[in-house]
């Protein structure tokens, strides 16, 4: 078993120590990100791995029957969230301001930039047959997508790919958790370029020079300033 894996098997939780349990529950709770199964196995060093898949797998098995919670395997780690039929409940409770959404625009980018990723801004543009600049900001601010290398080509534009911090925001495990384009657009109230389910050929990734880096920290550097 990999370190940093966890081998929950579905069905009847093995025996498990309650106080392992209940330390495991509360630190699953109280992250503010996705806990993943190696930062377990850090914070209870001194108890057995077991001890601690046991107890993740025994907190599975507990949630599944929880009415207003679940516990989700999300980006590679375990969250503790409200259940999806009571979101409505929970954003009147944050009184979620509309500015807070992705406009039609900045959604359709998102999801050409997560079924094609690596992507440039130029070839998101050119699936969706209008400018992305100002979007393409957004989603950067935001941590929904980032930039990962340039293309190898004239002029070697920025690539951009999808964050963890997206895979959060809806609840992927990883990648290959995407549905379906068409289900995806119909459930978040969007229409799906049509050139986005046609596959495109990748291209060579070349990695970012100290410019780059510099242009990617000072994006970094407006992010926490707006914060």
């Amino acid at each position: 078993m990999a370190e940093d894996t966890l081998n929950v098997e579905a069905g009847a939780p093995p025996a498990v120590s309650a106080e392992v349990k209940a330390v495991v529950e509360a630190l699953i709770f109280a992250s503010p990100e996705p806990i993943t199964p190696k930062m377990l196995f850090k914070l209870l060093a001194e108890e057995p791995k077991e001890d601690v898949i046991a107890a993740v797998a025994a907190l599975k098995v507990d949630y599944e029957n929880r009415p207003g919670l679940q516990m989700v395997e999300v980006a590679g780690g375990y969250q503790i969230v409200t259940r999806p039929d009571l979101n409505e409940w929970v954003r009147r409770l944050f009184h979620e301001r509309s500015s807070q959404k992705l406009t039609a625009q900045g959604l359709e980018s998102l999801a050409v930039i997560a079924y094609k990723q690596p992507i440039t801004a130029l070839e998101v543009a050119e699936i969706r047959g209008v400018t992305t600049t100002g979007v393409l900001t957004t989603l950067l601010e935001r941590h929904l997508i980032k930039i990962v290398g340039r293309k190898n080509v004239v002029g070697r534009p920025f690539l951009y790919s999808t964050t963890k911090e997206f895979l959060i925001r809806f609840g992927l495990k990883d990648l290959h958790d995407l549905p379906k384009i068409e289900d995806m657009a119909e459930a978040l109230g969007f229409d799906p370029p049509a050139g986005l389910t046609e596959q495109s050929p990748r291209e060579d990734i070349l990695p970012l020079t100290e410019d780059d880096e510099a242009v990617r920290g000072k994006v970094e550097e407006v992010e926490k300033v707006e914060e």
